[in-house]
Protein backbone atom coordinates (compact mmCIF):
# COMPACT_ATOMS: atom_id res chain seq x y z
CA UNK A 1 0.00 0.00 0.00
CA UNK A 2 2.82 2.16 0.91
CA UNK A 3 4.85 2.31 -2.43
CA UNK A 4 1.15 2.43 -4.32
CA UNK A 5 0.74 5.81 -2.32
CA UNK A 6 4.37 6.82 -3.17
CA UNK A 7 3.79 5.97 -7.19
CA UNK A 8 0.58 8.10 -6.99
CA UNK A 9 2.18 11.17 -4.96
CA UNK A 10 4.32 10.68 -7.99
CA UNK A 11 2.25 11.05 -10.63
CA UNK A 12 0.23 14.08 -8.86
CA UNK A 13 3.30 15.95 -8.65
CA UNK A 14 4.15 15.17 -12.48
CA UNK A 15 0.85 16.39 -13.39
CA UNK A 16 0.42 19.60 -10.81
CA UNK A 17 4.21 20.48 -9.77
CA UNK A 18 2.69 21.90 -6.29
CA UNK A 19 0.03 20.01 -4.04
CA UNK A 20 -0.90 20.48 -0.27
CA UNK A 21 0.42 17.43 2.21
CA UNK A 22 -3.67 18.15 2.95
CA UNK A 23 -4.49 17.07 -0.40
CA UNK A 24 -2.36 14.34 -0.80
CA UNK A 25 -3.73 12.40 2.95
CA UNK A 26 -7.12 13.78 1.69
CA UNK A 27 -6.33 11.70 -1.94
CA UNK A 28 -4.80 8.41 -0.32
CA UNK A 29 -6.85 8.51 3.18
CA UNK A 30 -3.85 8.57 5.23
CA UNK A 31 -2.15 11.50 7.92
CA UNK A 32 -0.27 14.38 6.84
CA UNK A 33 2.27 13.01 8.93
CA UNK A 34 2.39 9.66 6.81
CA UNK A 35 2.39 12.33 3.77
CA UNK A 36 5.79 13.95 4.92
CA UNK A 37 7.21 10.47 5.77
CA UNK A 38 6.52 8.69 1.47
CA UNK A 39 8.12 12.20 0.77
CA UNK A 40 11.39 11.97 2.82
CA UNK A 41 11.42 8.28 1.75
CA UNK A 42 10.88 9.07 -2.20
CA UNK A 43 13.58 12.40 -1.42
CA UNK A 44 16.34 9.75 -0.16
CA UNK A 45 15.88 7.58 -3.49
CA UNK A 46 16.63 10.50 -5.46
CA UNK A 47 13.55 11.80 -6.69
CA UNK A 48 13.82 15.80 -6.09
CA UNK A 49 10.75 16.53 -4.10
CA UNK A 50 11.04 19.48 -1.73
CA UNK A 51 8.95 21.37 0.52
CA UNK A 52 7.91 24.91 0.93
CA UNK A 53 6.13 26.02 4.25
CA UNK A 54 4.34 28.99 4.55
CA UNK A 55 1.10 30.58 2.42
CA UNK A 56 1.41 29.81 -0.81
CA UNK A 57 3.75 26.70 0.22
CA UNK A 58 3.38 22.80 -0.57
CA UNK A 59 5.61 19.74 -1.68
CA UNK A 60 6.45 20.24 -5.35
CA UNK A 61 8.94 18.66 -7.73
CA UNK A 62 10.72 20.70 -10.25
CA UNK A 63 9.33 21.23 -14.00
CA UNK A 64 12.73 20.40 -14.84
CA UNK A 65 12.32 16.67 -13.81
CA UNK A 66 12.17 13.84 -15.87
CA UNK A 67 11.30 10.46 -14.93
CA UNK A 68 15.03 8.51 -14.97
CA UNK A 69 15.92 7.55 -18.49
CA UNK A 70 15.35 3.94 -19.68
CA UNK A 71 12.60 3.49 -16.44
CA UNK A 72 10.26 1.34 -19.12
CA UNK A 73 10.57 0.79 -22.63
CA UNK A 74 9.14 2.61 -25.54
CA UNK A 75 6.45 -0.36 -25.98
CA UNK A 76 5.23 -0.10 -22.09
CA UNK A 77 5.34 3.76 -22.34
CA UNK A 78 2.63 3.47 -25.38
CA UNK A 79 0.45 1.03 -23.22
CA UNK A 80 0.62 3.21 -20.38
CA UNK A 81 -0.30 6.27 -22.19
CA UNK A 82 -3.39 4.30 -24.14
CA UNK A 83 -4.78 2.87 -20.92
CA UNK A 84 -4.85 6.72 -19.76
CA UNK A 85 -6.13 8.26 -22.46
CA UNK A 86 -8.97 5.35 -22.56
CA UNK A 87 -9.83 6.64 -18.81
CA UNK A 88 -9.36 10.33 -19.77
CA UNK A 89 -12.12 9.56 -22.64
CA UNK A 90 -14.66 8.30 -19.77
CA UNK A 91 -13.88 10.87 -17.01
CA UNK A 92 -12.04 14.05 -18.59
CA UNK A 93 -9.31 14.59 -15.83
CA UNK A 94 -7.00 17.68 -16.16
CA UNK A 95 -4.86 16.10 -13.98
CA UNK A 96 -4.79 13.13 -15.65
CA UNK A 97 -4.66 14.54 -19.25
CA UNK A 98 -1.10 16.66 -17.76
CA UNK A 99 0.33 13.45 -16.57
CA UNK A 100 -0.39 11.80 -20.02
CA UNK A 101 1.07 14.99 -21.89
CA UNK A 102 4.14 14.65 -19.06
CA UNK A 103 4.78 10.92 -20.10
CA UNK A 104 4.33 11.91 -24.18
CA UNK A 105 7.15 14.38 -23.94
CA UNK A 106 9.48 11.96 -21.77
CA UNK A 107 9.03 9.23 -24.67
CA UNK A 108 10.37 12.21 -26.99
CA UNK A 109 12.82 13.68 -24.57
CA UNK A 110 14.73 9.88 -24.33
CA UNK A 111 15.62 10.20 -28.38
CA UNK A 112 18.45 12.88 -27.60
CA UNK A 113 20.82 12.97 -25.30
CA UNK A 114 22.66 15.86 -27.06
CA UNK A 115 21.18 19.53 -28.10
CA UNK A 116 21.53 20.43 -31.41
CA UNK A 117 21.35 24.67 -31.95
CA UNK A 118 22.18 25.55 -35.39
CA UNK A 119 26.16 24.75 -36.11
CA UNK A 120 26.89 24.00 -32.29
CA UNK A 121 26.38 20.74 -30.41
CA UNK A 122 26.07 20.80 -26.90
CA UNK A 123 26.15 18.25 -24.11
CA UNK A 124 25.18 20.76 -21.56
CA UNK A 125 24.82 17.71 -18.78
CA UNK A 126 27.42 17.47 -15.89
CA UNK A 127 29.16 13.60 -15.90
CA UNK A 128 26.56 11.39 -14.70
CA UNK A 129 23.83 13.44 -13.84
CA UNK A 130 21.12 11.63 -16.56
CA UNK A 131 21.01 14.38 -18.07
CA UNK A 132 18.56 16.41 -15.46
CA UNK A 133 20.90 19.28 -15.83
CA UNK A 134 19.90 19.52 -19.71
CA UNK A 135 16.16 19.05 -18.99
CA UNK A 136 16.69 22.53 -16.89
CA UNK A 137 18.47 24.19 -19.62
CA UNK A 138 15.89 23.56 -22.26
CA UNK A 139 13.01 24.04 -19.76
CA UNK A 140 14.89 27.59 -18.97
CA UNK A 141 15.18 27.80 -23.05
CA UNK A 142 11.62 27.32 -23.57
CA UNK A 143 10.41 29.63 -20.68
CA UNK A 144 12.99 32.78 -22.99
CA UNK A 145 11.49 31.74 -26.11
CA UNK A 146 7.83 31.53 -24.70
CA UNK A 147 8.35 34.71 -22.45
CA UNK A 148 6.62 32.60 -19.70
CA UNK A 149 7.03 33.72 -16.12
CA UNK A 150 8.70 30.64 -14.06
CA UNK A 151 9.23 30.15 -10.29
CA UNK A 152 12.39 29.31 -9.01
CA UNK A 153 14.00 27.80 -5.11
CA UNK A 154 17.38 29.56 -5.46
CA UNK A 155 20.33 28.72 -3.79
CA UNK A 156 22.64 31.76 -3.37
CA UNK A 157 26.45 31.51 -2.60
CA UNK A 158 26.45 32.21 1.18
CA UNK A 159 23.61 29.30 1.43
CA UNK A 160 20.46 31.89 1.66
CA UNK A 161 17.38 29.93 -0.01
CA UNK A 162 14.75 32.15 -1.07
CA UNK A 163 11.96 31.30 -3.82
CA UNK A 164 11.48 33.79 -6.40
CA UNK A 165 9.52 34.39 -9.38
CA UNK A 166 11.12 35.67 -12.60
CA UNK A 167 11.13 36.68 -16.20
CA UNK A 168 13.65 35.01 -18.18
CA UNK A 169 15.56 36.98 -20.88
CA UNK A 170 19.06 35.77 -22.07
CA UNK A 171 20.57 32.25 -21.49
CA UNK A 172 24.59 33.26 -20.53
CA UNK A 173 27.45 30.49 -20.88
CA UNK A 174 30.74 31.56 -19.27
CA UNK A 175 33.55 29.74 -17.85
CA UNK A 176 31.69 26.58 -18.15
CA UNK A 177 28.86 27.98 -16.20
CA UNK A 178 25.60 28.56 -17.36
CA UNK A 179 23.48 31.45 -15.84
CA UNK A 180 19.78 33.28 -17.17
CA UNK A 181 19.94 36.82 -17.49
CA UNK A 182 16.22 37.13 -15.53
CA UNK A 183 14.05 40.42 -14.39
CA UNK A 184 14.05 39.15 -10.72
CA UNK A 185 10.47 40.41 -8.98
CA UNK A 186 11.77 40.23 -5.51
CA UNK A 187 14.34 43.16 -6.39
CA UNK A 188 12.48 45.02 -9.31
CA UNK A 189 15.42 44.41 -11.26
CA UNK A 190 17.40 42.35 -13.68
CA UNK A 191 19.83 39.81 -11.50
CA UNK A 192 22.11 37.13 -13.09
CA UNK A 193 21.16 33.69 -11.72
CA UNK A 194 23.49 30.19 -11.85
CA UNK A 195 21.39 27.23 -13.04
CA UNK A 196 23.38 25.35 -11.19
CA UNK A 197 21.89 26.89 -7.93
CA UNK A 198 18.21 26.74 -9.17
CA UNK A 199 17.25 23.35 -7.16
CA UNK A 200 13.50 23.71 -8.77
CA UNK A 201 12.03 25.20 -11.81
CA UNK A 202 8.18 25.67 -11.48
CA UNK A 203 6.35 26.88 -14.81
CA UNK A 204 3.81 29.52 -13.99
CA UNK A 205 1.77 29.78 -16.90
CA UNK A 206 2.07 33.62 -16.76
CA UNK A 207 3.04 35.47 -20.11
CA UNK A 208 5.40 38.50 -19.50
CA UNK A 209 6.67 41.75 -21.82
CA UNK A 210 10.39 41.43 -22.75
CA UNK A 211 11.98 44.37 -20.79
CA UNK A 212 14.94 46.39 -22.84
CA UNK A 213 18.25 46.09 -22.30
CA UNK A 214 21.83 46.31 -23.62
CA UNK A 215 25.00 43.76 -23.51
CA UNK A 216 26.28 46.02 -21.80
CA UNK A 217 24.04 45.89 -19.15
CA UNK A 218 25.06 42.66 -18.54
CA UNK A 219 27.74 41.96 -15.91
CA UNK A 220 29.65 39.37 -18.22
CA UNK A 221 32.89 40.21 -16.33
CA UNK A 222 31.94 38.03 -12.85
CA UNK A 223 34.66 40.17 -10.86
CA UNK A 224 36.03 43.56 -10.20
CA UNK A 225 39.65 44.19 -11.05
CA UNK A 226 40.13 45.06 -7.34
CA UNK A 227 39.21 41.46 -6.18
CA UNK A 228 40.97 39.85 -8.95
CA UNK A 229 44.63 38.78 -8.66
CA UNK A 230 48.06 38.44 -11.30
CA UNK A 231 49.26 35.14 -10.75
CA UNK A 232 52.19 33.34 -12.27
CA UNK A 233 51.89 29.32 -12.83
CA UNK A 234 54.93 26.68 -13.68
CA UNK A 235 53.01 23.73 -15.41
CA UNK A 236 54.20 19.71 -15.90
CA UNK A 237 53.54 18.44 -18.81
CA UNK A 238 51.01 15.97 -16.86
CA UNK A 239 49.17 19.16 -15.84
CA UNK A 240 49.20 20.84 -19.29
CA UNK A 241 45.61 19.60 -20.50
CA UNK A 242 43.61 20.75 -17.06
CA UNK A 243 45.92 24.42 -17.54
CA UNK A 244 45.06 24.83 -21.00
CA UNK A 245 41.14 24.03 -20.77
CA UNK A 246 41.15 26.34 -17.55
CA UNK A 247 43.43 29.12 -18.60
CA UNK A 248 43.75 28.68 -22.63
CA UNK A 249 46.12 27.66 -24.42
CA UNK A 250 46.95 31.09 -25.64
CA UNK A 251 48.16 31.79 -22.34
CA UNK A 252 50.15 28.76 -21.97
CA UNK A 253 53.70 28.92 -23.01
CA UNK A 254 56.86 26.50 -23.06
CA UNK A 255 60.21 27.23 -21.25
CA UNK A 256 62.33 24.41 -20.74
CA UNK A 257 60.76 21.68 -19.69
CA UNK A 258 58.43 23.07 -17.98
CA UNK A 259 55.80 25.67 -19.17
CA UNK A 260 54.02 28.74 -17.50
CA UNK A 261 50.93 31.18 -17.80
CA UNK A 262 50.32 34.09 -16.45
CA UNK A 263 47.17 35.23 -15.98
CA UNK A 264 44.75 37.32 -13.69
CA UNK A 265 41.75 35.30 -12.55
CA UNK A 266 39.15 36.31 -9.69
CA UNK A 267 40.92 36.01 -6.12
CA UNK A 268 37.61 33.90 -4.41
CA UNK A 269 37.85 30.74 -2.63
CA UNK A 270 37.39 28.63 -5.74
CA UNK A 271 40.71 29.51 -6.80
CA UNK A 272 42.58 27.48 -4.40
CA UNK A 273 40.53 24.48 -5.26
CA UNK A 274 40.92 24.65 -8.76
CA UNK A 275 44.47 25.04 -7.95
CA UNK A 276 44.70 21.81 -5.58
CA UNK A 277 42.64 19.93 -7.70
CA UNK A 278 45.40 19.49 -10.12
CA UNK A 279 47.79 17.92 -7.71
CA UNK A 280 52.06 18.66 -7.75
CA UNK A 281 52.15 19.16 -11.13
CA UNK A 282 50.48 22.98 -11.39
CA UNK A 283 52.92 25.28 -9.13
CA UNK A 284 52.09 28.91 -7.75
CA UNK A 285 55.23 30.86 -8.95
CA UNK A 286 54.08 34.15 -7.68
CA UNK A 287 52.67 36.27 -5.57
CA UNK A 288 53.68 35.15 -2.46
CA UNK A 289 50.46 35.75 -0.55
CA UNK A 290 48.74 33.36 -3.13
CA UNK A 291 51.42 30.46 -2.48
CA UNK A 292 51.01 30.64 1.32
CA UNK A 293 47.64 30.53 0.72
CA UNK A 294 47.79 27.01 -1.69
CA UNK A 295 50.19 25.55 1.27
CA UNK A 296 48.25 26.08 4.48
CA UNK A 297 45.07 24.60 2.38
CA UNK A 298 47.19 22.04 1.12
CA UNK A 299 48.86 20.92 4.89
CA UNK A 300 45.14 21.56 6.36
CA UNK A 301 43.90 19.20 4.11
CA UNK A 302 46.61 16.52 4.49
CA UNK A 303 46.45 16.79 8.52
CA UNK A 304 42.99 16.06 7.84
CA UNK A 305 43.88 12.20 6.74
CA UNK A 306 46.33 11.73 9.45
Amino acid sequence: MKFQIMTGILFTLLAKRKVSAGELAAKYDVSVRSIYRYVDEMTIAGIPIDVARGSGGGIYISDAFKLPKGLMTKEEYAKAIGAMLAMNEQISDPELKSAIDKLSAQVKSEKYDLTLSGNILVDSGTWGDEHRFSEKLALMERAIEEREALEIDYISREGERTQRTIFPHLLVYKQNIWYVYAWCTKRDAFRLFKLGRMRAILKTGEQFERRPFRREDIPLRFWPEEDSILARFEISSEALPFAEEWLGVENVTKQGDQYVAEVSLPNDESLLGKILSVGAGFRVLYPASLKERVQAEAERIAASYR
